[in-house]
């Protein structure tokens, strides 16, 4: 719709306006072109998106959250899901695609109930109405608690998130090497933080508020990619940490280990350059007598070494800096024998300095303006030791004496693949710390979405309003998840949706204890038929599809509040 005459409104807009119902339907379509994208990489057997940049680079991932974020998507409402996969990325690190599905489907039915003469309004109450029902359902009678995870259900809920992997087929070694990497990395929980799961709702049910709270900070995991061998060669190093760096100069040892039990091995972190000392820019010095020159330069020399020297002196066994290293410092380091490493990355440095107790130095002045080296930064460990891996070499600390700290090494054929998984893991990582700290877990495979769609029907009913409507169509909108996991099996999703209904309206219906389990049936999709998917294994952290649902109702309330859309022209009078 052009912009409307100046002359009859007495206001001038310069671009171009959308009002009602064309602001709607343009909004919904960009939505669901959107959801469109993802919707067939979602589930065990989804499928793989290729990706090609402008200057060529290519990127093959079946993670919605990357999907998304690798688009230049333009139409400010599909940018509303592509933030809220990222939101759900951040928030959660798993169900980034359902998210958007959800979204889409909401949208999708809300735009034709408008068509229908439902007043925007009452669609948004209705569904927040809907989405209130669901979450107090999902966490009465879906949540299973469990007050002390075993390895089991994590373990469980790991292979469920990567199912959909590169990773899936070999779930088996990388959901245990996901479960050891995040335990090895637990911390008690501060006050702030057990505030932060209650306030989520995540403090499981007649939990003892006497008993010990942990956390366990993922940006403690490094996660290292090397290319060569095959992909079930990658390991943990529990307790260790690897950085990708080496030796500057060959004289120096590979190996380096404590002289004496329980002395620690003392290792430098650097954030600033190891070179000949020159002068600052802008810096004058007259020099009359031309003998003066070399005693300049000597003492830009000394002024290295005795730097050198301090560190040395604080009981530095492995110097590690983000910057460079020239000849002249490597020299003095061969000859105290001292592992030298430069060019690190600034962020591992910071994680090691975590994992060994120690802090990255920006400077060695004082307050004095002296130079001087404070011992207490140095972090220690039970030895570093260069190993080749792949194509270079890596440095592995072993023992780190400070908080939890592990990496996991990566290999794989190619970088493609090596992404990916890195990508896989992450999601595993952060399903294997929500169950750790929340304690609570909802069958997956479309259970919950079944469960909720049945009970939501019959909540609608209760209702006297036009939102009787607007529920049930939110019910509806739920099923998008089973059927379209059953369209991405190659499955018949109507049948297969049918039946799973059919079982739990039977489980919520009747009074019988033996029904009682019917509300964890879902769907497998290798065989095509519906199981107790609580029994199979197949479980995701209950916080995880509570977000999913506030975060996808959020999103399509945001899109159907819209009514009004003004495309400023820019300064040559295009429209943008």
């Amino acid at each position: 719709m052009s912009a409307p005459n100046p002359a009859s409104t007495g206001l001038f807009i310069n671009g171009q306006r959308e009002t009602g119902q064309d602001v709607r339907i343009g909004n919904v379509t960009a939505a669901i072109s959107v959801a469109n994208i993802v919707k067939s990489s979602l589930g065990p057997v989804g499928l793989d998106k290729m990706l090609v940049d402008d200057i060529g680079d290519v990127l093959i991932t079946n993670d919605g959250a990357t999907i998304l974020k690798s688009l230049e998507v333009e139409h400010p409402a599909a940018r509303v899901l592509v933030d809220l996969a990222n939101l759900q990325d951040q928030e959660v690190g798993d169900g980034t695609t359902s998210v958007v599905i959800i979204a889409s489907e909401l949208l999708r039915r809300g735009n034709d109930l408008v068509k229908n003469g439902i007043h925007p309004t009452t669609i948004i109450s209705g569904y927040r109405s809907a989405l209130k029902a669901a979450v107090s359902y999902i966490k009465k009678e879906m949540v299973v608690n469990v007050s002390e995870l075993n390895d089991d259900h994590l373990i469980n809920a790991a292979k469920t998130s990567m199912s959909s992997k590169i990773i899936g087929k070999e779930s088996d070694f990388f959901s245990k090497l996901a479960v050891d990497a995040v335990k090895s990395v637990k911390m008690n929980a501060t006050a702030a933080d057990v505030a932060g799961y209650e306030a989520m709702g995540q403090s499981s049910s007649g939990s003892n508020d006497s008993k010990a709270r942990y956390k366990y900070p993922l940006s403690a995991i490094h996660i290292l990619k090397a290319h060569g061998k095959s992909s079930l060669e990658s390991h943990l190093i529990d307790g260790g940490f690897a950085i990708n760096a080496m030796r500057a100069a060959q004289g120096m040892p590979t190996f380096v280990e404590s002289s004496s039990p329980g002395e620690p091995v003392k290792i430098a972190m650097l954030d600033m350059n190891l070179q000949r000392h020159r002068m600052g820019m802008g810096v004058q010095v007259i020099v009359k007598d031309p003998a003066e020159i070399e005693n300049i330069k000597k003492r830009e020399m000394d002024i290295t070494k005795e730097r050198i020297r301090k560190i040395i002196d604080a009981g530095a066994r492995v110097v590690l800096t983000t910057k460079g290293v020239d000849d002249l410092c490597m020299k003095y380091f061969v000859e105290a024998g001292i592992i030298c490493a430069r060019r690190c990355n600034r962020e591992d440095l910071k994680r090691l300095a975590k994992a060994t107790g120690g802090r990255v130095v920006t400077t060695m002045a004082d307050m004095e303006g002296n130079e001087t080296f404070d011992a207490e930064c140095l972090g220690g460990c039970d030895s570093v030791r260069e190993v080749r891996i792949g194509d270079g070499e890596m440095l592995y600390v072993y023992g780190c004496k400070g908080h939890g700290a592990s990496t996991i090494v990566l290999r794989g054929a190619n970088e493609y693949m090596l992404d990916e998984m890195d990508r896989a893991l992450h999601d595993s990582l952060c399903v294997v710390k929500r169950m750790l700290e929340s304690n609570t877990l909802v069958p997956g495979g479309g259970a919950a979405e079944a469960a909720l769609s049945v009970y939501l029907d019959d909540y609608a009913h209760t209702i006297e309003s036009r939102e009787q409507l607007v529920i049930q169509e939110y019910a509806d909108a739920l099923l998008v998840i089973p059927k379209t996991l059953a369209v991405n099996a190659a499955k018949d999703a109507s049948e297969l949706v049918a039946k799973l209904r059919s079982v739990h309206a039977k489980g919520q219906h009747s009074s019988d204890e033996a029904d009682a389990e019917l509300k964890f049936m879902g769907l497998d999709l290798i065989e095509g038929t519906i199981r107790n998917n609580l029994d199979a294994g197949v479980v995701e952290p209950a916080i995880s599809k509570i977000k999913s649902l506030r975060f996808a109702t959020e999103a399509a309330i945001t899109i159907l509040r819209i009514d009004d859309r003004i495309t400023l022209n820019d300064s040559k009078g295009l429209a943008r």
